[in-house]
Order: C-alpha cells, then structure tokens, then sequence
C-alpha cells in the first residue's frame, strides 16, 4: 500500500532533483593552449639497451573544462608533425618519411579528449583518441595539473600528459628490431583563459 504514494513523491521530487543537479555544474571555463609553453616528446626503446626522444614543439589547441561535469571536458590538441625534432639528421630523416610520420602526406597529429575522470583536484585521466598518419585509436591520458582546474577559473593552468601507445597500431611497423613498439608519449601544456 505504501508503494504508490512513495513512487508519486518520487516523481514530484525528480524536477527538484534534477535542479539541484544543473545548479552544481558551473559555467564551462575555456582555455587556448600556450604554443610558446607547451609541447609533446615521444620516447622509444632503441636496440633494447637505449632509447631516442622525438619532439613536437609546435602545436594548437583548445580546453573546455565544466566544473561539477568533468565528463563533459572536451581537450582537442593538434601537433605539428613536420616540425618534429630528433636527436640526429638519420633519426629526423626516418621519422619524417613514409615509414614512421609521413609528414608530407599527415602533416598533423591530433589528441581528442571527451571527458576527465578526476581521483583527485590535481590528477585524473582523459579518454579520447589519437590520430596519426590517418589512423585514429583510443586513447587515455593520465593528468596532473599544478593545481585544481575547477578552482582557478580565469587563470592559467598547466598540466602534464602521459600515455603509452603501441607504434605498429599506426601504421608504423618498420625496423622493428632495432626500434621497440611501445612509445612513451608526454604531453606538457599550459592553458591560458579563453
């Protein structure tokens, strides 16, 4: 007998409810990232006893971050991959071409990141995908900002990226013994208020 009313005040309350919900997600913060401060390293195993750093120094991107609704954070960064640095002109030579990057014909890569999952104010990961060489895959970025984003609206913020990617899911899959498959990417950024 006591189930209709319970489920009639269920019913009244759901407006509420969702009020109250909307009331706590803030209005979304926008940020532009700093090009002069941010920038991507991707390190792989070399020989097995080594390994080479490539840089991405030149890249773009927008941040949408909603306070009370990270999962609805929107992180779009594109690289430029025809400015990619390497510790030598051979190395340099053989990301650039067909084998790895391609930049004549891929000139971007892009991170595409849908929601934060935050465990604290200043770590969470991002889901998304990357895209390279025309390939995209899932992607998740493991964050640690200087500071609590959603406490610092209107002011810049910083945060690093990491992220671990098989190569040969890219197309990349040339000298594999003497080049390892997994690729430590680490993307360092600053976000400046929109």
């Amino acid at each position: 007998m006591m189930t209709k009313p319970i489920s009639r005040l269920r019913l009244m309350l759901l407006p509420l409810v969702a009020v109250f919900a909307l009331a706590n997600i803030g209005a979304p913060q926008r940020y532009v990232l700093d090009s002069s401060a941010s920038n991507v390293s991707a390190k792989v195993p070399f020989f097995g006893l080594a390994s080479k750093t490539a840089r991405f120094p030149r890249m773009q991107g927008a941040v949408t971050i909603v306070p009370g609704a990270p999962e609805r954070a929107l992180i779009d960064v594109t690289f430029d991959a025809t400015a990619i640095e390497a510790p030598d002109s051979v190395t340099l030579a053989r990301l650039r071409g067909d084998k790895f990057f391609w930049v004549e014909k891929y000139p971007t890569i892009r991170f595409l990141g849908r929601s934060i999952k935050l465990s604290s104010a200043t770590r969470g990961t991002v889901s998304g995908e990357l895209t390279a060489r025309g390939v995209t895959r899932p992607a998740t970025l493991a964050v640690t900002f200087d500071a609590d984003p959603l406490a610092r609206a209107g002011q810049p913020v910083s945060f690093t990226g990491t992220t671990t990617i098989d190569r040969r899911a890219y197309g990349m899959k040339s000298y594999q013994l003497i080049v390892g498959n997994e690729v430590d990417i680490i993307l360092k950024a600053r976000m400046l208020p929109k």
